[in-house]
């Protein structure tokens, strides 16, 4: 089974954008508490949050959670 590397992912995206936990949670609409969960492994986004985030990256679903 392949590994998700989603936080790994979300983490790289963010930062290559010059990106702040607390831009992306405005951004989202979320606490920045649950971006930092998200990049540390703590918990997954939902199906629909995850599909806002792939269009905030322009990045498809595969390319995020791989």
């Amino acid at each position: 089974m392949k590994e998700i590397n989603f936080a790994i992912n979300l983490r790289s995206l963010r930062r290559s954008k010059d990106m702040t936990q607390i831009e992306l949670a405005n951004m989202l609409h979320v606490d920045k508490r649950t971006v930092s969960a998200w990049e540390n492994h703590v918990c997954e986004p939902s199906y629909a949050m995850l599909a806002k985030i792939c269009e905030i990256f322009s990045e498809s679903f595969d390319s995020i959670l791989t």
